[in-house]
């Protein structure tokens, strides 16, 4: 286990189910593209933690973040920097957040093929930038996102 950026995509996707069988719960949180517009992606990000706990079908007596602040989730909880590189548990669940992602950006070229998310997997990439360019903004982008904004306030 190490943080999901670190693994080779191949790995990630053997140790998802691995992860989704031997887990106690697992639990997915997510924030809106809108909600990431009106909260800044920092509020947004710890919204979507506490989306995540509040549905997870075992409630846990302590919560491990990775990064240097948690939110309120009404439980302890202790930021560990860096610690999806050094505690298991926040391992999967990097794992799990990363392969869940890379999912949604599969189905999302699925709808949108010219705009090659099943490759830069929404990164700012320059393919992605330039599909961005030629083909405009789609309802899953992030408005607030700059290189969205200049393309909204240039084609308004």
């Amino acid at each position: 286990m190490n943080d999901s950026k670190k693994l080779s995509e191949k790995k990630r996707d053997l140790l998802y189910p691995e992860i989704m069988e031997k887990a106690l719960a697992v639990s997915v949180g997510r924030a809106s593209p809108a909600e990431i517009d009106e909260l800044n992606i920092l509020h947004a990000t710890m919204l979507a933690m506490q989306r995540a706990v509040a549905g997870l079908s075992i409630k846990p007596s302590h919560i491990l973040v990775d990064g240097n602040r948690t939110p309120e989730f009404g439980i302890s909880a202790d930021a560990v920097i860096k610690g999806d590189g050094l505690i298991a548990a926040i391992s999967a669940a990097s794992i799990i957040a990363k392969v869940t992602r890379d999912h949604e950006m599969a189905e999302l070229d699925a709808l949108y093929p010219q705009y090659g998310f099943a490759k830069h997997k929404g990164y700012p990439t320059k393919a992605h930038f330039e599909a961005l360019a030629q083909y405009g903004v789609l309802p899953e982008y992030r408005k607030s996102f700059k290189p969205v904004r200049e393309w909204l306030a240039q084609n308004s």
